[in-house]
């Protein structure tokens, strides 16, 4: 069963690569959702697909890629997308 989280990573998370970094992550995963910067220098993103994957994708962004320092990751329930895929979107 699918389940779906929205996530909001604050610390150095832009212009660090990291929405490349979670695009890929997603995608060997097998994971839907998309990714995007916020202006107000967080990375935020919404991932949906099997738990075990999602645990792990998680788990990886309190990584993050090897520039990125993460600070903190708030996390909520959320939707599935609308859209099959994993996408980066433009910044909000």
């Amino acid at each position: 069963m699918n389940s779906a989280r929205l996530i909001r990573i604050t610390g150095r998370v832009q212009g660090v690569g990291f929405r490349d970094w979670l695009l890929r992550e997603a995608g060997r995963h097998g994971l839907q959702g998309w990714v995007r910067n916020r202006r107000d220098g967080a990375v935020e993103a919404l991932l949906c697909g099997e738990a075990d994957a999602l645990a792990a994708v998680l788990a990886a962004c309190r990584r993050g890629p090897p520039l990125a320092r993460v600070e903190a990751i708030e996390e909520r329930f959320a939707e599935p997308p609308a859209e099959p895929g994993f996408h980066r979107l433009p910044t909000v």
